[in-house]
């Protein structure tokens, strides 16, 4: 592919203009699909299952698929620039390369893969989360097809962790429990949904390619194809989050019951879990092994807000606020709480 917009065939027009995604009713797909469409730069395509119930942001378009038949995914990729994909962690194992697959079928030059939050430049990290490798594989594919990967880097969703469950941040507040790592003091790179959702539109709503070579150096899409876009809202231990709970919810240290456990231990036990099948123990190793003292996730040096004119840090009681909001909801989508 040239390097330069005026290489490029005539007709070539230089922006992102249709974007599919697939899971845009969910987590972070809804989210995604909502700030793509506030840009008013694009045209967004849901692929959607014809018995799917989700509930899809206004404006956008749907696209009917059956994942048995590829001929229904070429056919609603055909003609799109830029696919998305967000998808439950219980999808088929094969879904994600069907999708690259018939994205390379249809012509699509860009994906954004299934892989939301961890520094993929952290390898022995994704070797530990089991989340690596498989990742890794899925950009390779990619690659191999002869398109181009973006992916995010935004370290866990604040909001949506912290209203998880307790096998995530530790809060359980139904019960009003909290089960704190270590000393609680290990901080780890967060963003809300609603940052990563921002990013994602500023990456795409960027010119594609520069200009010419005396262009070379202005921002464009081209600047992040296969490499990690990062970004961040807060860096926060537990007890920084749960001086926030307190505030947000009125709340003090007598009105909780609290315990400690050993992140090193409690990843331990989440792995043991997996290896026997049982998958309920994938978010405790995850978010166990996040917060180990040694080797936390700081993505502050890495993370490219002020290139991509977001906001440095966001307003910690506000996100806070927002997730014990929605524990309700995700409670109602537990098939979706993986991240």
């Amino acid at each position: 592919m040239p390097k330069y917009a005026q290489d490029q065939p005539a007709g070539f027009k230089n922006a992102i203009e249709r974007v599919a995604i697939v899971g845009a009713g969910g987590t972070i797909g809804s989210h995604i699909a909502r700030a793509l469409l506030e840009t008013g730069k694009h045209t967004v395509t849901a692929l959607s299952r014809a018995d799917s119930s989700n509930k899809l942001p206004t404006g956008i378009h749907v696209a009917t698929v059956d994942y048995a038949d590829e001929a229904t995914l070429v056919a609603a990729l055909t003609g799109q620039q830029f696919l998305i994909i967000t998808m439950s962690p219980t999808a088929p194992r094969d879904t994600h390369s069907k999708l690259v697959q018939a994205a390379a079928k249809a012509g699509v030059p860009y994906i954004m893969p299934n892989g939301w939050g961890p520094d993929i430049e952290d390898v022995k990290f994704g070797e530990d989360t089991l989340l690596g490798p498989a990742a890794q594989a899925a950009r390779d594919e990619i690659e191999r097809l002869g398109m181009h990967w973006v992916t995010v880097c935004c370290g866990f969703w604040y909001d949506y962790s912290l209203a998880g469950g307790e096998a995530r941040f530790g809060f359980d507040f139904a019960k009003r429990a909290l089960t704190v790592y270590d000393d609680g003091n290990t901080k780890n790179s967060t963003s809300t949904l609603a940052q990563v959702a921002r990013a994602v539109a500023k990456v795409l709503s960027l010119d594609e390619l520069p200009r010419d070579e005396n262009d070379s150096s202005r921002l464009t899409l081209s600047t992040f194809v296969n490499k990690p876009v990062y970004v961040k809202s807060l860096v926060l231990s537990q007890n920084e989050m749960f001086a926030s709970v307190k505030r947000v919810t009125g709340t003090t240290d007598a009105d909780w019951t609290i315990t400690h456990e050993d992140t090193k231990t409690r990843y331990a036990e989440g792995l043991a879990q997996v290896r026997t099948g049982n998958m309920a123990g994938f978010g405790k190793l995850l978010y166990a092994r996040a917060f180990f003292p040694d080797e936390a996730q700081d993505l502050s040096r890495k993370a490219q807000n002020g290139l991509l004119g977001l906001p440095e840090e966001e307003d910690l009681d506000e996100a806070t606020r927002v997730g014990i909001d929605s524990v309700q909801e995700l409670q109602s989508r537990a098939e979706r709480m993986a991240h």
